[in-house]
């Protein structure tokens, strides 16, 4: 039982890490500050693996380099695309005209990515971080994890021993005072009954 309470108070503190990282992360998506992208393609590797999470920051677009990565939405895949800049040039209304590549293709990719002043950039990657992120958010996984985390923080909540009432502790109070006061009673029968010795006399004439 102690064993399990040392691991729910474990839980308990590696739960309450993962919420507060949870919403400090949160905010900071919808503050515009970072946004974490999963990547679902081999298209960077070996750079970039597959199960990789990227976590993305805004750059202004007019310190972007031919040789950087950058993350652009796609009118294709409706989605952010994370590849390798080879071509940046400004175009008339003030916007940008960008040419990406992913490192394990043989060509360019298809069109041009128009952008305005910033795009998102990569600042870092864990690896395998995209993988154990999409798992856990299944529900077939986050279910039973989420059941047994309730559990053990359940038992890391129950009291070590029922609490004591307070007419448990009178009792216990009376059972001493009566105790200390039949104490003396019986020294004193004790002594009485063993008396003091009596020298033995000898029986019969004398000769």
């Amino acid at each position: 039982m102690r064993a399990l309470k040392l691991l729910g108070n474990a839980v308990l503190w590696l739960v309450a890490a993962l919420g507060l990282a949870s919403v400090l992360v949160w905010g900071a998506t919808q503050a515009g500050w970072i946004r974490p992208l999963v990547v679902i393609s081999g298209s960077m590797e070996p750079g970039i693996m597959t199960g990789d999470l990227l976590i993305d920051r805004p750059r202004p677009t007019s310190e972007l380099q031919v040789g950087d990565v950058a993350s652009i939405y796609s009118e294709v895949t409706r989605n952010l695309v994370t590849h390798r800049v080879v071509g940046i040039e400004p175009a008339a209304d003030g916007r940008w005209e960008i040419r990406m590549q992913g490192d394990a293709n043989d060509s360019p990719d298809g069109g041009v990515y128009v952008v305005g002043g910033t795009v998102w950039q990569p600042a870092w990657q864990i690896s395998g971080g995209g993988v154990v992120l999409t798992t856990l958010t299944r529900p077939s996984v986050a279910v039973p994890l989420g059941v047994a985390l309730l559990s053990l923080l359940g038992l890391s909540l129950l009291p070590a021993s029922p609490p004591r009432r307070p007419t448990d502790e009178r009792r216990d109070d009376e059972r001493r005072e009566r105790g200390s006061r039949r104490a003396p009673g019986r020294r004193a029968r004790r002594r009485r009954a063993v008396g003091w010795p009596v020298p033995a006399r000898r029986v019969g004439r004398e000769r």
